[in-house]
């Protein structure tokens, strides 16, 4: 534990995150700026996204009234095999190696759903949602769903820039195999503010998102702390405030990966203060299929492929059995 006290120690106030502006016109200057970011820290903020405050302030209000309801309500939609649905407190463990117990956090989890005539319907990725009961949480279902599209919208505007920043055409993502059938999962969490580092207490262990890129919306309440290099002994925390109107997004490995490492998919957590805490990621990846290897543009004779290729559904079906506890410990609740 001595070596934690030390680690924490290590944490300075804030962040300097850069900001991209998504309703610039001057595409070349935003890839300039984004290239930045993702060179620096794998980090930054967007504006001028075109999602409404509104819609997001409708999701926060419906995510907890969700969180608030008895557990016993919560767990009739316990997640599922497909993960999706409810996950309770400690249900994930993303840092083993630091945290004595999971994460105190709970969380409910909402993919994207394929049309029934699609072939990749009853796929793990593209599987219906379960969803609460319409009586007890009324219009909680379309509000999720209109904040899942528009997310995902953004989340699309933001891989075009990447392309640039990366010296692919601007539309290199959006063909069928990578974002044009991508796996987006948007997960409520809502926190405890419960943390204690030095006994291995953490609100959400170390750790870094599984996908290309994550799409962060929070309240306000600060504990989401960053480690630009997860090598560094003892590792240096900074905390990455929210700014309104503003989203956060981070890399995921499947883009450091992509990248040959030049893009990093950063270390990050989240340390409770004792006040409660929500906020709603939106995890986008390429389509299942698609096999995730060395972009042309970041490879040569002098810098050959340092990751070998594998495919999206394979990486995350890993990432996501390492980091959950086995749903047979709940019984008979386990859904299929």
């Amino acid at each position: 534990m001595e070596n934690k006290a030390q680690e924490e120690t290590s944490t300075i106030n804030v962040s300097a995150l850069t900001c991209i502006d998504l309703a610039s016109s001057d595409l070349h200057r935003s890839a300039v700026l984004l290239k930045q970011a993702c060179l620096e820290s794998g980090f930054f903020y967007v504006i001028n996204h075109g999602l409404s405050e509104e819609l997001k302030d409708e999701a926060f209000e419906q995510s907890k009234k969700f969180f608030a309801l008895p557990l016993e309500e919560k767990m009739k939609v316990l997640r599922n095999k497909k993960n999706r649905g409810y996950s309770p407190v400690l249900d994930q463990i993303l840092d083993p190696e630091n945290q004595v117990h999971g994460d105190y956090k709970e969380c409910f989890f909402i993919g994207i759903e394929g049309p029934k005539d699609d072939p990749h319907g009853d796929t793990p990725f593209y599987s219906p949602n379960t969803w609460p009961d319409p009586d007890v949480l009324p219009g909680w279902k379309e509000t999720m769903g209109k904040y899942h599209r528009e997310a995902l919208k953004v989340c699309k505007s933001i891989s075009r820039i990447l392309a640039l920043a990366l010296d692919l055409d601007v539309d290199y993502f959006d063909t069928p195999e990578m974002l044009g059938n991508p796996i987006a999962v948007m997960r409520l969490l809502h926190y405890e503010g419960k943390s204690d580092p030095s006994r291995g207490i953490y609100a959400c262990g170390a750790h870094t998102d599984f996908g290309m890129m994550t799409l962060l919306a929070t309240d306000g309440v600060m504990g989401l702390q960053i480690c630009k290099d997860k090598d560094a002994k003892p590792r240096k925390w900074e905390y990455v405030p929210s700014i309104k109107g503003a989203y956060i997004v981070n890399l995921g490995d499947l883009l450091e990966r992509w990248s040959n490492g030049l893009f990093k998919s950063t270390l990050h957590r989240v340390i409770g203060n004792g006040q409660d805490r929500y906020s709603i990621p939106f995890f986008v990846k390429p389509s299942h299929d698609c096999l995730v290897e060395c972009l042309p543009t970041c490879q040569s004779k002098n810098n050959p492929p340092k990751y070998p290729a594998i495919k999206c559904s394979a990486y995350l079906t890993q990432r996501y059995d390492e980091s959950h506890v086995d749903l047979s410990i709940y019984g008979k609740q386990t859904q299929e």
